[in-house]
Protein backbone atom coordinates (compact mmCIF):
# COMPACT_ATOMS: atom_id res chain seq x y z
CA UNK A 1 0.00 0.00 0.00
CA UNK A 2 1.28 3.36 -0.74
CA UNK A 3 1.63 6.45 2.03
CA UNK A 4 -2.21 7.05 1.73
CA UNK A 5 -3.55 3.74 2.87
CA UNK A 6 -6.14 2.72 4.64
CA UNK A 7 -4.50 -0.03 6.23
CA UNK A 8 -2.57 0.22 9.85
CA UNK A 9 -1.07 -2.87 9.60
CA UNK A 10 -0.93 -6.08 7.23
CA UNK A 11 -3.45 -7.52 8.66
CA UNK A 12 -5.79 -5.05 10.46
CA UNK A 13 -8.74 -4.06 8.47
CA UNK A 14 -9.52 -0.75 6.42
CA UNK A 15 -9.84 2.30 8.26
CA UNK A 16 -13.96 2.88 8.22
CA UNK A 17 -14.44 6.94 6.93
CA UNK A 18 -17.86 8.39 6.81
CA UNK A 19 -18.44 11.08 4.06
CA UNK A 20 -21.48 13.47 4.91
CA UNK A 21 -21.92 15.76 2.09
CA UNK A 22 -25.41 16.60 0.59
CA UNK A 23 -23.69 17.50 -2.80
CA UNK A 24 -23.33 13.92 -4.67
CA UNK A 25 -20.56 14.95 -6.86
CA UNK A 26 -18.61 16.01 -4.10
CA UNK A 27 -19.22 12.77 -1.83
CA UNK A 28 -19.01 10.86 -5.04
CA UNK A 29 -15.34 12.18 -6.03
CA UNK A 30 -14.19 11.72 -2.14
CA UNK A 31 -15.63 8.37 -1.79
CA UNK A 32 -13.69 7.02 -4.91
CA UNK A 33 -10.02 8.81 -3.73
CA UNK A 34 -10.54 7.17 -0.11
CA UNK A 35 -11.41 3.37 -1.29
CA UNK A 36 -8.65 4.12 -4.18
CA UNK A 37 -6.26 4.82 -0.58
CA UNK A 38 -7.81 1.71 0.80
CA UNK A 39 -10.37 2.80 3.03
CA UNK A 40 -13.81 1.38 3.97
CA UNK A 41 -15.86 4.69 3.16
CA UNK A 42 -20.28 5.24 4.25
CA UNK A 43 -21.62 8.39 3.34
CA UNK A 44 -25.11 9.85 4.33
CA UNK A 45 -26.24 12.93 2.78
CA UNK A 46 -28.13 15.16 5.55
CA UNK A 47 -27.27 15.41 9.15
CA UNK A 48 -30.31 12.81 11.32
CA UNK A 49 -28.44 10.64 8.06
CA UNK A 50 -25.01 10.81 9.40
CA UNK A 51 -25.39 10.45 12.99
CA UNK A 52 -27.62 7.26 12.54
CA UNK A 53 -24.96 5.79 10.45
CA UNK A 54 -22.05 6.82 13.06
CA UNK A 55 -24.20 5.03 15.36
CA UNK A 56 -24.50 2.13 13.46
CA UNK A 57 -20.50 1.70 11.73
CA UNK A 58 -18.56 3.24 14.60
CA UNK A 59 -16.47 5.25 12.01
CA UNK A 60 -12.68 6.00 12.40
CA UNK A 61 -13.07 9.13 11.37
CA UNK A 62 -15.81 11.20 9.75
CA UNK A 63 -15.63 13.73 7.00
CA UNK A 64 -17.87 16.15 7.68
CA UNK A 65 -18.93 19.49 5.30
CA UNK A 66 -20.45 22.19 7.21
CA UNK A 67 -23.75 23.05 5.24
CA UNK A 68 -25.90 20.13 5.48
CA UNK A 69 -29.64 19.94 5.61
CA UNK A 70 -31.67 18.63 8.43
CA UNK A 71 -28.64 19.43 10.87
CA UNK A 72 -25.89 21.25 9.93
CA UNK A 73 -22.15 20.21 10.15
CA UNK A 74 -21.56 22.10 13.65
CA UNK A 75 -24.50 20.62 15.46
CA UNK A 76 -23.24 17.34 13.69
CA UNK A 77 -20.40 17.67 15.06
CA UNK A 78 -21.43 18.88 18.42
CA UNK A 79 -23.28 15.76 18.90
CA UNK A 80 -20.56 13.23 17.53
CA UNK A 81 -18.02 14.84 19.99
CA UNK A 82 -20.51 13.90 22.65
CA UNK A 83 -20.53 10.43 22.31
CA UNK A 84 -16.89 9.72 21.91
CA UNK A 85 -13.37 10.72 20.10
CA UNK A 86 -14.08 9.95 16.97
CA UNK A 87 -11.67 12.32 14.73
CA UNK A 88 -13.54 15.02 12.74
CA UNK A 89 -12.68 17.04 9.07
CA UNK A 90 -14.23 19.34 7.89
CA UNK A 91 -15.40 20.41 4.78
CA UNK A 92 -15.94 24.15 4.81
CA UNK A 93 -16.78 26.83 2.04
CA UNK A 94 -13.84 29.36 1.09
CA UNK A 95 -14.13 32.66 3.33
CA UNK A 96 -16.40 30.90 6.07
CA UNK A 97 -13.60 31.88 8.39
CA UNK A 98 -16.18 31.66 11.58
CA UNK A 99 -18.08 28.78 11.09
CA UNK A 100 -14.21 27.23 10.95
CA UNK A 101 -13.03 28.52 14.07
CA UNK A 102 -16.41 27.19 15.50
CA UNK A 103 -15.95 23.65 14.15
CA UNK A 104 -12.49 23.26 15.65
CA UNK A 105 -13.98 24.94 18.87
CA UNK A 106 -16.28 21.60 18.85
CA UNK A 107 -13.42 19.05 18.74
CA UNK A 108 -12.48 18.80 14.72
CA UNK A 109 -9.45 17.73 14.14
CA UNK A 110 -8.75 19.97 10.86
CA UNK A 111 -11.00 21.25 8.34
CA UNK A 112 -10.29 21.31 3.95
CA UNK A 113 -11.82 24.91 2.28
CA UNK A 114 -13.94 23.90 -0.95
CA UNK A 115 -12.70 23.84 -3.79
CA UNK A 116 -10.42 20.98 -2.59
CA UNK A 117 -7.89 19.26 -3.89
CA UNK A 118 -9.19 15.12 -2.93
CA UNK A 119 -5.58 13.98 -3.18
CA UNK A 120 -4.98 16.67 -0.41
CA UNK A 121 -8.18 15.33 1.41
CA UNK A 122 -6.73 11.95 1.27
CA UNK A 123 -3.37 13.20 2.79
CA UNK A 124 -5.07 14.44 6.03
CA UNK A 125 -8.05 11.98 6.61
CA UNK A 126 -4.25 9.80 6.43
CA UNK A 127 -2.46 11.84 9.08
CA UNK A 128 -5.38 12.52 11.39
CA UNK A 129 -5.68 8.49 11.35
CA UNK A 130 -1.76 8.22 12.06
CA UNK A 131 -1.29 10.24 14.58
CA UNK A 132 -4.52 8.76 16.70
CA UNK A 133 -3.06 5.35 16.37
CA UNK A 134 0.15 6.58 17.69
CA UNK A 135 -0.77 6.14 21.11
CA UNK A 136 -1.54 2.42 20.05
CA UNK A 137 1.87 1.86 18.61
CA UNK A 138 1.45 2.50 15.19
CA UNK A 139 3.38 4.79 14.67
CA UNK A 140 2.82 8.72 13.80
CA UNK A 141 3.82 11.79 16.28
CA UNK A 142 3.81 10.49 19.66
CA UNK A 143 6.34 8.76 20.89
CA UNK A 144 5.86 6.07 23.69
CA UNK A 145 6.37 6.51 27.56
CA UNK A 146 4.15 7.89 29.94
CA UNK A 147 5.12 11.69 31.08
CA UNK A 148 3.91 13.60 34.48
CA UNK A 149 4.46 16.89 34.94
CA UNK A 150 2.32 19.95 36.75
CA UNK A 151 -0.15 17.61 37.93
CA UNK A 152 -0.58 15.82 34.31
CA UNK A 153 0.61 12.54 34.19
CA UNK A 154 0.06 11.16 30.25
CA UNK A 155 0.07 7.52 29.05
CA UNK A 156 0.16 7.55 24.95
CA UNK A 157 -0.01 3.73 25.40
CA UNK A 158 -3.47 3.55 26.30
CA UNK A 159 -4.01 7.38 24.74
CA UNK A 160 -5.20 8.93 28.43
CA UNK A 161 -4.66 11.59 30.29
CA UNK A 162 -5.49 13.28 33.51
CA UNK A 163 -4.76 16.27 35.65
CA UNK A 164 -4.33 16.01 39.26
CA UNK A 165 -6.35 12.64 39.18
CA UNK A 166 -9.16 13.55 37.32
CA UNK A 167 -9.03 12.34 33.65
CA UNK A 168 -9.03 14.80 30.18
CA UNK A 169 -11.32 14.29 27.68
CA UNK A 170 -9.15 15.26 24.98
CA UNK A 171 -9.08 15.29 20.88
CA UNK A 172 -6.56 13.12 19.07
CA UNK A 173 -4.58 16.72 18.65
CA UNK A 174 -5.22 17.88 21.90
CA UNK A 175 -3.75 15.10 23.02
CA UNK A 176 -0.67 15.02 20.45
CA UNK A 177 -0.01 18.76 21.65
CA UNK A 178 -0.32 18.38 25.26
CA UNK A 179 2.29 15.30 24.87
CA UNK A 180 4.62 17.50 22.64
CA UNK A 181 4.41 20.72 25.53
CA UNK A 182 5.30 17.97 27.68
CA UNK A 183 8.27 16.40 25.95
CA UNK A 184 10.08 19.94 26.27
CA UNK A 185 8.89 22.01 29.00
CA UNK A 186 10.25 25.95 29.11
CA UNK A 187 10.51 25.75 25.65
CA UNK A 188 9.01 28.23 23.00
CA UNK A 189 7.32 27.24 20.30
CA UNK A 190 6.23 28.94 17.57
CA UNK A 191 2.83 27.78 15.58
CA UNK A 192 4.77 27.13 12.52
CA UNK A 193 6.83 24.51 14.21
CA UNK A 194 3.67 23.12 16.13
CA UNK A 195 1.81 22.53 12.82
CA UNK A 196 5.12 20.66 11.48
CA UNK A 197 5.94 18.55 14.72
CA UNK A 198 2.39 18.06 16.01
CA UNK A 199 -0.03 18.31 12.95
CA UNK A 200 2.82 16.96 10.61
CA UNK A 201 2.09 19.30 8.22
CA UNK A 202 4.25 22.16 6.39
CA UNK A 203 1.29 24.13 5.21
CA UNK A 204 -2.09 25.00 7.06
CA UNK A 205 -4.25 27.69 8.63
CA UNK A 206 -2.05 28.72 11.68
CA UNK A 207 -5.41 29.36 13.45
CA UNK A 208 -5.72 25.61 13.54
CA UNK A 209 -3.14 25.63 16.47
CA UNK A 210 -4.39 28.90 17.97
CA UNK A 211 -8.07 27.48 18.37
CA UNK A 212 -6.55 24.25 19.83
CA UNK A 213 -4.20 26.01 22.34
CA UNK A 214 -7.48 27.50 23.25
CA UNK A 215 -9.08 24.48 23.74
CA UNK A 216 -6.29 22.46 25.43
CA UNK A 217 -5.60 25.60 27.69
CA UNK A 218 -9.57 25.43 28.92
CA UNK A 219 -9.02 21.49 30.07
CA UNK A 220 -5.89 21.79 31.90
CA UNK A 221 -5.42 25.43 33.56
CA UNK A 222 -7.31 26.40 36.80
CA UNK A 223 -8.05 29.63 34.98
CA UNK A 224 -7.85 29.48 31.11
CA UNK A 225 -8.20 33.16 30.86
CA UNK A 226 -4.99 33.55 32.77
CA UNK A 227 -3.20 30.59 31.62
CA UNK A 228 0.16 29.29 34.05
CA UNK A 229 1.29 26.31 32.36
CA UNK A 230 0.64 26.94 28.59
CA UNK A 231 1.81 29.99 28.30
CA UNK A 232 1.45 33.32 25.70
CA UNK A 233 5.49 34.26 24.51
CA UNK A 234 4.36 37.23 22.43
CA UNK A 235 6.05 37.44 18.90
CA UNK A 236 6.49 33.88 19.37
CA UNK A 237 3.84 31.46 20.37
CA UNK A 238 3.59 29.09 23.32
CA UNK A 239 5.58 27.73 26.35
CA UNK A 240 4.75 25.44 28.76
CA UNK A 241 5.82 25.84 32.18
CA UNK A 242 5.22 22.88 34.48
CA UNK A 243 5.92 25.15 37.55
CA UNK A 244 8.16 23.37 40.42
CA UNK A 245 7.40 19.98 39.05
CA UNK A 246 9.60 19.05 36.71
CA UNK A 247 8.33 16.70 33.46
CA UNK A 248 9.51 13.30 34.20
CA UNK A 249 9.55 10.38 31.27
CA UNK A 250 8.54 6.61 32.35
Amino acid sequence: MSGTSGMSGTEAAPARILVVDDDPTVAEVVTGYLRRAGYAVETAADGPAALARAGLVRPDLVVLDLMLPGLDGLEVCRRLRATGPVPVIMLTARGDEDDRIAGLELGADDYVTKPFSPRELVLRVTSVLRRGAAGAGAGGGVRQGRLEGAGITLDPATHRASKDGRELALTVREFDLLAHFLRHPGQAHGREELMREVWGWDFGDLSTVTVHVRRLRAKVEEDPGQPRLIQTVWGVGYRFEAGAGEVSAA
